[in-house]
Protein backbone atom coordinates (compact mmCIF):
# COMPACT_ATOMS: atom_id res chain seq x y z
CA UNK A 1 0.00 0.00 0.00
CA UNK A 2 2.89 2.03 0.49
CA UNK A 3 4.54 2.16 -3.30
CA UNK A 4 7.33 4.76 -3.81
CA UNK A 5 10.52 3.41 -2.36
CA UNK A 6 9.18 -0.06 -1.05
CA UNK A 7 8.47 -1.19 -4.10
CA UNK A 8 12.59 -1.72 -4.49
CA UNK A 9 12.08 -3.81 -1.28
CA UNK A 10 8.56 -5.58 -2.60
CA UNK A 11 9.99 -6.62 -6.14
CA UNK A 12 13.40 -8.12 -4.12
CA UNK A 13 11.03 -9.93 -1.87
CA UNK A 14 8.98 -12.03 -4.89
CA UNK A 15 9.64 -15.05 -5.82
CA UNK A 16 9.62 -16.10 -9.35
CA UNK A 17 6.59 -16.13 -11.03
CA UNK A 18 5.46 -13.72 -7.63
CA UNK A 19 2.85 -10.61 -8.29
CA UNK A 20 2.98 -7.11 -6.56
CA UNK A 21 -0.48 -5.61 -6.62
CA UNK A 22 -0.14 -1.76 -5.64
CA UNK A 23 -3.66 -0.29 -4.26
CA UNK A 24 -2.35 2.87 -2.74
CA UNK A 25 0.53 5.72 -2.92
CA UNK A 26 1.24 6.27 0.17
CA UNK A 27 4.99 6.21 0.06
CA UNK A 28 5.19 8.74 -3.72
CA UNK A 29 4.36 7.51 -7.41
CA UNK A 30 8.10 6.92 -8.14
CA UNK A 31 9.84 3.90 -7.73
CA UNK A 32 13.95 2.72 -8.73
CA UNK A 33 13.72 -0.93 -8.81
CA UNK A 34 15.88 -3.46 -10.79
CA UNK A 35 13.70 -4.58 -13.82
CA UNK A 36 15.99 -7.25 -14.50
CA UNK A 37 14.62 -9.10 -11.66
CA UNK A 38 11.12 -8.74 -13.05
CA UNK A 39 11.80 -9.96 -15.92
CA UNK A 40 14.12 -13.08 -14.83
CA UNK A 41 12.02 -13.80 -12.35
CA UNK A 42 8.37 -13.68 -14.33
CA UNK A 43 7.10 -11.09 -12.01
CA UNK A 44 3.60 -9.16 -12.64
CA UNK A 45 3.68 -6.01 -11.08
CA UNK A 46 -0.09 -4.31 -11.28
CA UNK A 47 -1.91 -1.86 -9.50
CA UNK A 48 -5.82 -1.19 -8.38
CA UNK A 49 -8.19 1.21 -6.51
CA UNK A 50 -11.51 1.22 -5.16
CA UNK A 51 -11.91 5.32 -5.34
CA UNK A 52 -13.82 5.52 -8.38
CA UNK A 53 -15.62 2.16 -8.56
CA UNK A 54 -19.31 2.24 -8.36
CA UNK A 55 -20.87 1.56 -4.38
CA UNK A 56 -22.06 -1.48 -5.97
CA UNK A 57 -19.11 -3.12 -7.01
CA UNK A 58 -17.05 -2.21 -3.41
CA UNK A 59 -20.70 -3.91 -1.63
CA UNK A 60 -20.07 -6.83 -3.86
CA UNK A 61 -16.35 -7.13 -2.59
CA UNK A 62 -17.24 -6.44 0.81
CA UNK A 63 -20.16 -9.05 0.65
CA UNK A 64 -17.12 -12.23 -0.77
CA UNK A 65 -14.98 -10.65 2.09
CA UNK A 66 -17.71 -11.64 4.29
CA UNK A 67 -18.34 -14.87 3.24
CA UNK A 68 -15.39 -16.12 1.76
CA UNK A 69 -12.59 -14.81 4.37
CA UNK A 70 -14.11 -13.32 7.33
CA UNK A 71 -14.59 -17.03 8.67
CA UNK A 72 -10.60 -17.67 8.42
CA UNK A 73 -10.42 -14.82 11.04
CA UNK A 74 -13.32 -15.95 12.91
CA UNK A 75 -11.83 -19.16 13.29
CA UNK A 76 -8.06 -18.46 13.50
CA UNK A 77 -6.94 -19.90 10.79
CA UNK A 78 -5.50 -16.47 9.41
CA UNK A 79 -5.04 -13.82 11.72
CA UNK A 80 -3.48 -10.36 11.19
CA UNK A 81 -0.28 -9.28 12.52
CA UNK A 82 -0.54 -6.96 15.22
CA UNK A 83 2.21 -4.61 16.38
CA UNK A 84 0.31 -2.20 18.96
CA UNK A 85 -2.96 -1.51 20.35
CA UNK A 86 -3.69 1.75 22.13
CA UNK A 87 -6.77 3.73 23.25
CA UNK A 88 -8.27 5.68 20.99
CA UNK A 89 -7.70 8.28 22.78
CA UNK A 90 -4.39 8.00 22.03
CA UNK A 91 -4.42 8.36 18.20
CA UNK A 92 -3.39 11.69 17.33
CA UNK A 93 -5.40 15.02 18.93
CA UNK A 94 -2.77 17.06 18.56
CA UNK A 95 -1.70 16.70 22.55
CA UNK A 96 1.40 17.39 23.00
CA UNK A 97 1.86 14.66 25.82
CA UNK A 98 1.57 11.05 24.92
CA UNK A 99 -1.70 11.15 23.67
CA UNK A 100 -0.51 11.04 19.91
CA UNK A 101 1.45 7.77 20.26
CA UNK A 102 -0.86 5.76 18.03
CA UNK A 103 0.04 8.42 14.98
CA UNK A 104 3.87 9.28 16.12
CA UNK A 105 4.30 5.32 15.64
CA UNK A 106 2.61 4.76 12.34
CA UNK A 107 4.72 7.94 10.89
CA UNK A 108 7.53 6.69 11.98
CA UNK A 109 7.53 3.43 9.98
CA UNK A 110 8.98 1.62 12.72
CA UNK A 111 6.19 -1.03 13.34
CA UNK A 112 5.83 -3.82 11.11
CA UNK A 113 1.64 -5.38 11.86
CA UNK A 114 -0.99 -3.30 12.62
CA UNK A 115 -1.72 -0.42 14.95
CA UNK A 116 -4.60 -1.32 16.51
CA UNK A 117 -7.33 1.26 18.49
CA UNK A 118 -9.44 0.28 21.07
CA UNK A 119 -12.79 1.82 21.92
CA UNK A 120 -14.50 1.94 25.40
Amino acid sequence: MVAGDYVKREVDCLAEDGRLVIIAVQGGTKADFNAGLVLRRRLTITGSTLRPRPVAFKGAIAQALKARVWPWLENGTIKPVIHSVFPATEAGDGLPSGAARAHALMQSNQHIGKIVLTWN
